[in-house]
């Protein structure tokens, strides 16, 4: 089972910079063996305020009781707080891995789905089909990663574009486009992600 954690650190005070420097080099080295263990899928950072420390990363647990023991593993746990996202399989998550691109930047989309009341079986059935087709395009052309249902309903996808305006176009090609409300979180690397770590 997998799992998206958003990991939000906040040093106390009176805490010495060597001291931070102690526990990250710790973390770092922590998040290598998880990686190495298949644990730690992903790392990233999303866009954050001055001052703020946060991270998503993408785990890999039998449950939720497996995930908190290795979260509660990871030095920087002393000073973290961890929101968990349950992920689910979703039907156009693409069956081969994509290639991370070098030049290219990686988003979170959340797509919120409503069929508009009224709306025919038939053309719903023939939008979700098409919406099918179109993710498997996507995946081929090296732009979409992944895709999972949140543990509340909503799916989340993993894209890859060369812009902000880019993924736009390539979100804007998915049939079920006008019945979607999208947000977008723009990701950038983390140092310790494994899949960059490995390319």
């Amino acid at each position: 089972m997998q799992f998206l954690v958003t990991m939000t650190t906040q040093v106390p005070e009176g805490v010495t910079e060597a001291e931070v420097d102690e526990v990250r080099g710790r973390e770092t080295a922590h998040s290598r063996a998880l990686a190495a263990a298949g644990q730690l899928l992903r790392l990233w950072r999303p866009p954050l305020q001055p001052g703020e420390w946060r991270t998503f990363g993408l785990f890999e647990a039998e449950d939720a009781e497996q995930l908190e023991e290795v979260l509660a593993s990871m030095p920087l746990r002393i000073w973290r707080h961890d929101d968990v996202m349950p992920l689910a399989a979703h039907p156009n998550d693409p069956k081969t891995p994509t290639p991370l691109r070098a030049d290219a930047t990686e988003y979170f989309t959340i797509f919120r789905l409503t069929i508009p009341e009224g709306t025919p079986s038939e053309l719903a059935d023939e939008k979700v089909a098409g919406e099918a087709r179109r993710t498997r395009e996507l995946a081929a052309e090296g732009k979409l990663v992944r895709l999972w249902r949140r543990g509340d309903g909503p799916a989340l996808g993993l894209w890859q574009a060369g812009s902000a305006e880019e993924l736009a176009t390539i979100l804007e090609s998915l049939p079920l486009s006008d019945w979607l409300e999208t947000d977008v979180v723009p990701l950038t690397v983390h140092p310790s992600d494994p899949a960059h770590a490995a390319a």
